[in-house]
């Protein structure tokens, strides 16, 4: 079950009209959290931001269905956590139990800044440099000037060091 601060800050990227994968991203966010907490693990970043994207399905947040070259496992989980998010039931104690403590076995480094930055680079790569332009560029323009200024700072000493 997510935390009501992830609900309430998905729920407000909802009604900024923000897309489905921001709301989203606050439950992998939370996930990520967790992780770092030691509330349970993750084998890989992937894993843990599946976990995070199944618990938005949960919470009600459309989201599309996995990429075609996914597993069937993984597009038959997505569509039977979709279906739990439009109902809602309770969960069974007995289920949530074993998951938790399946997870608590895993290790934690799945959540590091490492491997995010590791992720997050790969997924840009696979994306293609016409993307990764169109990215860089929105993230300007949702920056603000004080963003702007330290993403500045941070190119420079970045330059200095290479």
């Amino acid at each position: 079950m997510p935390e009501k601060r992830t609900l309430e800050r998905a729920r407000e990227a909802k009604r900024e009209g923000k897309s489905s994968t921001s709301q989203a991203g606050e439950f992998v966010r939370e996930e990520m959290h967790h992780i770092r907490e030691g509330k349970h693990g993750a084998r890989s970043t992937k894993q843990a931001i599946a976990i995070g994207l199944s618990k938005a399905r949960r919470a009600g947040v459309k989201l599309g269905a996995p990429p075609a070259s996914a597993k069937t496992r993984t597009r038959e989980s997505a569509r039977s956590a979709s279906r739990a998010g439009r109902r809602q039931r309770k969960s069974s104690p007995k289920r949530s139990r074993a998951t938790l403590r399946a997870l608590k076995r895993e290790p934690r480094a799945a959540a590091g800044h490492r491997a995010l930055a590791r992720q997050a680079r790969q997924s840009a790569r696979r994306r293609g440099p016409a993307a990764r332009k169109a990215a860089a560029r929105k993230a300007v323009q949702t920056k603000g000037p004080e963003g702007r200024r330290r993403a500045a700072q941070k190119a420079a000493a970045t330059r200095k060091a290479a």
